[in-house]
């Protein structure tokens, strides 16, 4: 498992190869994520996967987005998200569905959501995938795209491909700083 947690990193769809990622192997992932830990055993992520023609539609509606959003929209920077899109094999769009009764806090759920994506992201790495959590200003606007349920919330984009060669170097700072030891 620690081998898992080193090697796992953010890999870009421009890193992507062009092989296709199978929906099988998507279910695996989607399978590891579905083991994060929930308070209240809430389970509040939810996942929608953009393939196919539905990836190719979403191209254009969030370099729209981008667009309307952006007080000075850039074409280059248009051009680099439809880029995203096109290089990555599969979009999964990373969401929330808040406990109705509001038995634990907001942040809790988004906690347990990100803990399912870091599960789904270390299953990718030890099957050869690779990928990256984005979260354009834009995200809440992702239920004009697809339909949402109610109380549930968009917290990001995963890119998702398959890339060849090894992980992305990363040498973390100390961990050492980051730690107060009372006794």
């Amino acid at each position: 498992m620690n081998e898992s947690i080193r090697k796992r990193r953010s890999v870009f769809p421009v890193q992507f190869s062009a092989a296709e990622v199978h929906k099988e192997e998507i279910a695996a992932l989607l399978k590891a994520a579905n083991w994060a830990p929930t308070h209240r055993k809430t389970e509040p992520w939810r996942f929608k996967v953009l393939q196919g023609t539905k990836k190719a539609s979403f191209e254009s509606f969030i370099a729209d987005l981008y667009t309307k959003n952006t007080t000075k929209p850039s074409t280059t920077k248009r051009n680099k998200i439809v880029e995203k899109v096109q290089q990555s094999a599969a979009i999964l769009l990373i969401c929330m569905q808040r406990d109705p009764e509001k038995r634990i806090p907001e942040w809790e759920e988004i906690a347990a959501t990100a803990m399912a994506v870091q599960n789904l992201w270390l299953h990718a790495t030890e099957i050869g995938l690779g990928g990256y959590w984005s979260s354009p200003s834009y995200c809440q606007q992702m239920d004009e795209f697809i339909p949402f349920e109610k109380g549930e919330v968009c917290l990001g984009l995963f890119y998702l491909g398959r890339f060849e060669g090894p992980a992305p170097e990363r040498t973390p700072g100390s961990w050492e700083t980051k730690v107060q030891w009372y006794e």
